[in-house]
Formats: C-alpha cells, structure tokens, sequence
C-alpha cells in the first residue's frame, strides 16, 4: 500500500511517545509511523496560556522532523482522536502540512473525509465488525469515499479500547483473529491491519491467516532508542510485569490499559483529583466531574513522574525487558 514496504504501522501513543522521531524513524524502513495529535504542544512554552497555537506549531514540526528523518520512504501519518475538541483542526493542519495518512478512533470518525484531500489516506479504528460496516456505508454514501484502509483493534491494546469495561474484566470480549474476520468479510476489499496484543511476527502470520494485510503495534516501539518517550518512561515499560497491567476508567470516556500506577491505585479510593487547570481537551471531559485530568496525568507519565503519571501499555509490556532500535524490531518483526 502506497510507499510501504513492510506491512507494519507503529501505533499513535500520545501525550508525546510517538511524535516525529519515532514516526520519521518507523518511515525510514518502510513502515507507517504516527504521530499522535493528542495535546501535542505540551512541550511549548505557551501551552497552558496559549493552547491552541502551541498545539499547532508543535504539529507542524513535528511532521516536518518526521519527513526528514524517513526521507522520503514509508508513510508519516497522524493519529487524531475524536474525542479530542481540536480533532478537525489538527487534521486540517496536518493534511495542510502534507501528512500521507490519518489514523483516526477514540471514537467513530464520521465526518473525516470532509477535513482530507483526495491525496490523503484515511482509516478509522475500529473494534468490531459492526463499526467497520457503519463506517464504510457512511463514509461511501454521505462522502463518496471509502477508508483506504482499516485498523482493527482488539481487546490487549494499551490505552483507550472500543469495549465495555465489563467485558474487558470478565474476559468476555473476543479474540483479535475472529474480529479481524468479521471486519474483513464486509471490507470490501479494503486492506485490514490488526492491532493489540500482537507481539511479534508469529502473531502478525495469525491475524495474516485471518485476511489482515499487516498488523499495528505501539508499546513495542517505547522501548526503542527512536521513541519521543522520555528514559522514565521508557524504564517504567521496561520494569513492568503482566501483572502491572490493570483495566481503568479513562476521563475520556472509555476503559484503558495502562500500568497500576498510583494514580490509579488512588482513584480506586476517591471519586475525584480535581484538575488545577483545565485547557478544554476532551469533548466528554467536565472539569467539575472528571475523576483526574488525563492531560496533566499523561504529562506527568512522559516525563517519568510514577507517582503522578498515567502510564498507558498493551497487554504484553511484561515481555518487554530491553531496549532496541526501531531497525532492529521491525527487522523481528518483519521475518
């Protein structure tokens, strides 16, 4: 598809783990990289005062790092969720900027090819086979266009997942080869990625059997030297046992996979750390009523803060133990 040469896309992980360096590195050997759109000017001196600039400005170099780095091989892509209130402007910006691709979940991403070009690939991220269908008959019948390709995500993924938290806990939600079956029998054609829980090349030939083309995957690529992720973070991954890995109640509105951290451990004995300042990020979030600020949490984590972070992660963190290089794990992975 397009400039890959490996059917491997690194998924978006925000606040800050997967931006330009990571991406452009991800491209430069033939993959998909992803930036994550998600609070991306957090670094900027004016974020908190002048979020919407910040957030804009920290788009645009980072697509411009990222194009530099891959020169010219792979694809850079966006991941924008839409959750996120800024979610049409960040994609207006980034197909404005010549990004190739937008990845888009957290949500259905109903309008999305009203805000791309006809140049610009598209994909939703999806749970399930009914979601793909809605998509495709929407995006065909109201917008003329149908995804370039789509990323089925199933239940291991770290971060937000398209699933009912009782269904997460009681282990009731199904398998990522039957549901990348069921999406691929109504693609119609369309190119189908698995995503969460997929660790190495082993498991790609699985959901491959299945009529997946190729497979995303995020919390591998925090352990490569390449990731934006801060060495705190980077450790914290590296340190995890399958055991740290817990289903939580994300203030976006979803559960998430993320590392018991105490942040969550706190959460489970107060209803609310409310936020000291509030940048207006998240469509579902009320200030007065979420349990903590996912903003202020994610930041904390990317800087390594453990006491204060929030630390997304797949299911399979526990099997990463050492770094590497974005080369080397896709050469693995690619076998």
């Amino acid at each position: 598809m397009y400039k890959m040469s490996v059917p491997i896309i690194q998924g978006g992980m925000g606040v800050g783990i997967s931006m330009g360096n990571l991406a452009g590195a991800v491209a430069a050997e033939g993959g998909m990289g992803v930036i994550s759109t998600a609070n991306i000017g957090f670094r900027e001196k004016d974020f908190w005062t002048n979020t919407h600039e910040a957030n804009c400005r920290a788009l645009e170099k980072e697509i411009s790092k990222a194009r530099e780095i891959a020169e010219g091989k792979g694809i850079i892509a966006i991941n924008a969720m839409v959750a996120t209130k800024n979610f049409a402007e960040m994609v207006r910006l980034a197909v404005k900027s010549g990004i190739d691709a937008v990845v888009s979940g957290a949500g259905l991403p109903l309008n999305l090819p009203d805000l791309v070009g006809e140049k610009t690939l598209i994909a939703p991220i999806v749970s399930s086979k009914r979601a793909a269908s809605l998509l495709i008959k929407t995006w065909k019948n109201k917008h003329g266009r149908i995804p370039s390709f789509i990323v089925v995500e199933g239940s291991k993924a770290g971060g937000h997942l398209g699933f009912k938290k009782e269904e997460l806990l009681e282990g009731k939600e199904e398998e990522l080869e039957d549901i990348v079956s069921r999406v691929v029998s109504v693609s119609e054609g369309i190119p189908v990625f698995g995503a969460g829980g997929v660790f190495n090349s082993e498991d790609i030939g699985g959901i491959k059997d299945r009529g997946a083309v190729g497979a995303q995957i995020a919390t591998r690529f925090i352990a490569t030297k390449e990731c934006d992720a801060t060495q705190g973070y980077k450790d914290r991954i590296l340190s995890a046992k399958e055991e740290d890995v817990k289903i939580i109640a994300s203030p976006v509105g979803m559960p998430g996979r993320a590392l018991n951290s105490p942040l969550i451990q706190k959460m489970e004995r107060t209803s609310q750390i409310p936020p000291k300042r509030c940048i207006d990020c998240i469509v579902t979030c009320n200030p007065g009523t979420t349990p903590y600020c996912i903003n202020a949490a994610l930041i904390s984590g990317f800087y390594g803060d453990w006491e204060k972070g929030l630390f997304f992660a797949g299911s399979n963190v526990g099997k990463i133990n050492e770094m590497t290089t974005v080369k080397d794990l896709i050469k693995e992975l690619d076998r």
